[in-house]
C-alpha cells in the first residue's frame, strides 16, 4: 500500500515537473490574460452596476422627497450622502460579484484553449469558491496543461504533450542523453546529472548530417 501510494506520488511529481518545464515556453502578460475573458460578460456586469446605481439613487430621491427613510439610517437626514454612501455599498458588492464572475469566465475561456474540460474546472472553481475563496483558482493555475505552441522548426501547431513534430519531426522535448530526463533547450548542463549537453549536441551534429547526406 506504501509502494503504491508513493508511486502515485512520484507520478504526480514527475506530472507537475513536465508542465513546468514545458510551460516555460509560454510568456504570459496579465493583460494578455485578462483578453480571454468574454467581452459580453465584461459589459453585461457593468449594464447591471449602472442599472444598479440608478435605481439605488432613484429610490433615496424619491425617499427624501416623501420625507421618508433613506438608506444608510445614519444619514436619512443628508440625502446626497446617502446617495454617495449606497452607491459605495452597491460599487462594493458588485466588485465582489463581478470579481468572482469574470474569475469563472476566465477559467473557462483558458481551460478550453489548453484543450482542458472548461465546465469541470469551472465547477470545481465554483464549488471551492464560497468557502476557499480563490483557492480553486490556484490550484487549476497550478496543474493547467500548457498552451499549443508553434513548431520551432515548421511553425506547425503542436501540443503540449507531443515529443516530437508530427509534420517535421523536430524533437519537441529533448532529453539528456545520460538520465533521460527532460530538459530545456538552453541548458548547457543537464540540471539532474549535470551532464555535458554542448559536447551532446557537437556529437550528435555530425551523425545527424552523415544520415542526411546517405538518405540523399
Amino acid at each position: 500500500m506504501v509502494e503504491r501510494v508513493q508511486g502515485v506520488s512520484n507520478a504526480w511529481n514527475e506530472r507537475m515537473r513536465l508542465i513546468r518545464l514545458r510551460r516555460k515556453k509560454e510568456r504570459p502578460r496579465f493583460l494578455q490574460e485578462l483578453r480571454i475573458v468574454p467581452k459580453w460578460l465584461v459589459w453585461t456586469l457593468f449594464s447591471l452596476w449602472v442599472a444598479a446605481q440608478v435605481l439605488g439613487l432613484l429610490i433615496n430621491l424619491s425617499g427624501a422627497g416623501n420625507n421618508g427613510k433613506l438608506f444608510p439610517d445614519e444619514l436619512s437626514g443628508h440625502p446626497v450622502l446617502a446617495s454617495l454612501a449606497l452607491a459605495g455599498i452597491i460599487t462594493g458588492v458588485a466588485i465582489a460579484i463581478s470579481t468572482i464572475l469574470l474569475m469563472l469566465g476566465y477559467v473557462y475561456r483558458d481551460a478550453k484553449r489548453r484543450d482542458m474540460n472548461p465546465a469541470l474546472w469551472t465547477l470545481l472553481v465554483v464549488i471551492l469558491t464560497p468557502s476557499l475563496g480563490f483557492t480553486g483558482l490556484v490550484i487549476y493555475l497550478l496543474v493547467r496543461e500548457p498552451l499549443p505552441y508553434p513548431c520551432p522548426q515548421c511553425a506547425t501547431p503542436v501540443g503540449p504533450r507531443f515529443n516530437f513534430c508530427p509534420s517535421c519531426k523536430c524533437n519537441l522535448q529533448p532529453s539528456c542523453p545520460s538520465c533521460k530526463r527532460e530538459i530545456a533547450e538552453t541548458d548547457k548542463f543537464c540540471p539532474y546529472c549535470a551532464q555535458d549537453l554542448t559536447a551532446s549536441s557537437e556529437k550528435a551534429a555530425p551523425l545527424a548530417s552523415s544520415q542526411a547526406e546517405g538518405t540523399s
